[in-house]
This record gives structure tokens, sequence and C-alpha cells, in this order.
């Protein structure tokens, strides 16, 4: 991995110290991420998006496949999914460190349109998430985009620029068939993509298949097949782990006791709502929170 990022990213979150990781960046959609330890595992919602690991290495999980990465790689992904996540080699003198920056699907349409030979995507549908070498041109751009940083007056010309490069390397490197598939509107990936964002919207309603299946424009059996090839897991487990997750942000903030968070994301229960959020986050709602709320205080 190249010193100069390494640098500058060090150097960026030792001027931003009194902020907690991740931190936001004067870029829309590009976080900086660092620790000085190795981390419990966390839950998260994750966008669409290149994740660079430039020092250190971590690992995530999409329902039931786990990926592992390390400086010199990037996490690819290409579909809002549910994750599970922890990094696992950080120190104070080798801190990890890590930048993700969200994909605009409408820039990387228009990259993908504008080349002589786009990429073809698989007929076969895989999974949304793949590792790749961060190097070369790709990893260029990424640098260039951190050091925008110390020229905010710069961002708003240039940094649309670099994004539209990070896409056009994506799209002709070794994996661009992958990415392609969630470009193109008319793929089998972007038809699921579709009714994920309709069951995102919905997730505290009841899921049922045969109206996300029409979403998708496939058959029931079909989508409930297409959608797991991409995202490792079912409709109902996608689902509950978006009201989970909702659920803890509520309790989390305030903004609910476990009762009515568990009612407001949908449970008619209270006690299994207990249970799978015990099984999900490693402990009962109000010992979670109480624990959440220590460590950030």
């Amino acid at each position: 991995m190249s010193n100069a990022l390494v640098e500058a990213l060090k150097r960026y979150t030792d001027e931003h110290a009194k902020e907690a990781s991740p931190f936001a960046t004067a870029i829309e959609g590009m976080v900086i991420l660092r620790s000085d330890r190795e981390k419990l595992p966390s839950h998260m919602i994750m966008r669409p998006a290149l994740c660079v690991v430039v020092q250190g290495a971590k690992w995530s999980m999409f329902g039931d496949r786990r990926y592992d990465y390390r400086a010199g790689q990037a996490l690819v992904v290409s579909v809002e999914m549910p994750a599970f996540g922890r990094v696992v080699k950080a120190s104070p003198a080798e801190p990890y460190l890590g930048v993700v920056i969200e994909f605009d699907l409408a820039v990387m349409r228009d990259v993908m349109e504008r080349l002589d030979t786009p990429p073809r995507p698989e007929t076969h549908l895989e999974h949304g998430v793949f590792v790749t070498d961060f190097e070369g041109p790709l990893a260029d751009c990424v640098l260039r985009m951190v050091r925008l940083l110390d020229t905010p007056q710069a961002i708003p010309i240039l940094a649309p620029l670099a994004m539209r490069e990070i896409c056009y390397w994506l799209l002709t490197g070794p994996h661009g068939s992958e990415v392609a598939r969630v470009v193109l509107a008319n793929s089998h990936a972007q038809r699921v993509v579709s009714a994920i964002h309709a069951l995102r919207d919905q997730f505290a309603e009841t899921v049922r298949i045969k109206e996300l299946a029409a979403v998708a424009q496939m058959s029931p059996s079909a989508f409930h097949r297409q959608f797991k090839a991409l995202t490792s897991m079912t409709p109902l487990q996608y689902q509950k782990q978006l009201r989970l997750l909702e659920a803890r942000h509520l309790m989390v903030t305030g903004t609910a006791t476990a009762e009515v968070a568990a009612y407001q994301v949908g449970y008619e229960s209270a006690s299994q709502f207990s249970r799978e959020y015990s099984r999900m986050f490693g402990a009962p709602p109000r010992r979670d929170i109480a624990t959440l709320k220590t460590a950030i205080a």
C-alpha cells in the first residue's frame, strides 16, 4: 500500500482527533476510518461502495458469507445490505486505516455507456460483494481524493472527476462484469435491487414474497433464488436484520424503549423481539444498549 496514502490518512485523522471514527469528510459519500486497536464485531447497513483497507485488516459478513481483506485490498459492495464486521489487525503504532467511497450508480451507468467495449454481465447471478486488489490507477484515484481534503475549494470540481475515474477502473478491471450487473437496469441483479429497495422502505410491514417478486418481474421461486444468490440471505432474513438494526438505533438514540422499538419496527411480540435481538447482538436489548452507551461515553 502507498506510504503516501497511509501518511495522508494518519495526518487527517490526527488533525480531527476530537472527532470519532468514522470521520465524515467534505467529499460527499467519502468516509475515513481509523482504529488504534482491534474492535469487537459491529453491525451496519452497507451501501454500494468501495471499502479500502490502507493499513491493518478486517473481515465483513453478509448473510452466511465472510470476506477477509487487508492492506492493499478493497471490499466492493454493489448492493445495499445488512453486514457484520470486525477490525482484526490494529495497534497504536500501526492503526487500522481505511477509506469508504459510496458509489453514485448514475455516474457508474454513464461511464459504462461511454465505454467502447462495456463489460458483459454473467447470465447467472452471483453475490453482490467481492474483494479485489487495490493498486495502480485505482489507488492513485483514492489518494487524489484524500488529498483534495486539503483544498476544499477544489472538491466540487475535481471530486466528481475522480469518482468517474474510479468507476472506469472498476468497470474495466477483472471484476467489471460483476459491477456491470447492478448497473444495467434490465439485468436480473438490478431487478432484485429494486425489490430490495421496496423491502427496505417497508421493512416494518409483513413480507409478501409474491409482491416483491412482482417488483422484480420474476416468479416467486426465481426471485427467492436470485435474492439469496445476490445477498446470501432470504428476504425474511434480510428484513429481520433491517428491523433489529433500526430498533437498536432507536434505543441508542433514546427515541424508544425496547418494547416501543419492537412494535415500531414491526414485531408483534416483545418476547420474540428480545430473543431475536439477543441472537443477533449477543445480549438482550437493555443490556446491549447499556453497554453501547457506556462505550460511547
